[in-house]
């Protein structure tokens, strides 16, 4: 007789709950997904098909993803994990992980993919909170094969080892994370990087075009073959120990986010979701440059996988 499937449940279908659905799916778990707006259910069941494809699985795996639009204890009873991937909101997060403290039985985690909430933040309030855990993807989440697991100030450790477990059983790279700041940890990095990117766009040093060039075709470049630690060993730490001195004094180290990045949100141009950003994103342009992007990711696992 036939195992039976192991169960999560997911809440938010944006495209990150979509991914995430497909990661647990293509590993030969059920999905319950809830979901309130349920004109979206045939875009997500596409999208949910799509992503398993790309991860080498079976797209009709997706019949064991079923759509709710709200969800009753029952629901909860069977799952292994519960991972919330609503909008960033604070207020919104917080409220639902009050209801699935009464919801979801004691014994399951509840996981958030909260980017910069911290786990503490979000269910500090809740009785069952020793059982939360920060489980951030990295979008596409599907294909970007790292995720942090973030322990709070109240969760129990041992919660963080079976929800790492059972990311490592689906084939993701776990990334510890031992205490619980804003951003955690990849984002903490890449944040850093974000703000001497604008700041040399806010100097007039470099147009947006070739920030992303620096980057893409410099020192980014290596990143799939090394992390920063493991070049700078390479080179030989007293370079780097020099090249901090030399410029480490002008970087930006302002606390607050670039004026140029303030102005362009300030009027709609947020990049493809509006047509708009630092460039114009007509349609055919953002489904080309979408497809062009997911097309390099699956040649960098490609290239991981082949390393083990």
């Amino acid at each position: 007789m036939t195992a039976p499937r192991r169960h999560a449940v997911i809440i938010g279908m944006g495209l990150m709950g979509c991914d995430i659905a497909a990661i647990f799916l293509a590993g030969g778990w059920r999905v319950t997904a809830v979901e309130p707006a349920e004109a979206r259910w045939p875009d997500i069941q596409a999208r949910v098909r799509q992503s398993i494809g790309q991860l080498d699985g079976d797209p009709a795996e997706a019949a064991h993803l079923a759509l709710l639009a709200t969800a009753e204890a029952a629901d909860y009873a069977t799952a292994e994990m519960v991972v919330e991937a609503i909008p960033e909101k604070l207020a919104l997060k917080q409220a639902l992980f009050a209801q699935l403290d009464t919801l979801v039985p004691a014994a399951i985690p509840i996981v958030s993919n909260a980017s910069g909430y911290r786990i503490t933040d979000i269910a500090g309030h809740i009785a069952t909170r020793t059982r939360c855990a920060n489980l951030h993807f990295f979008l596409p989440a599907h294909l970007v094969p790292g995720v942090e697991v973030v322990q709070g100030e109240h969760t129990d450790p041992a919660i963080c080892d079976a929800v790492a477990a059972i990311m490592d059983g689906l084939g993701r790279k776990v990334i510890r994370v031992a205490r619980d700041v804003p951003g955690f940890l990849a984002n903490r990095i890449q944040h850093a990087l974000m703000r001497e990117a604008f700041s040399v766009i806010d100097q007039g040093l470099a147009t947006a075009e070739d920030v992303d060039n620096a980057v893409r075709y410099c020192f980014g470049f290596r990143y799939l073959a090394a992390g920063p630690i493991t070049q700078k060993e390479l080179a030989g730490l007293e370079t780097q120990l020099e090249a901090g001195r030399t410029i480490y004094p002008s970087l930006c180290n302002s606390p607050d986010p670039s004026p140029t990045l303030a102005r362009l949100v300030a009027e709609n141009r947020l990049g493809p979701k509006t047509g708009r950003g630092f460039r114009d994103w007509p349609a055919d342009v953002t489904a080309k440059e979408r497809a062009r992007y997911e097309r390099a990711l699956l040649a960098a696992v490609r290239i991981l996988k082949e390393e083990g």
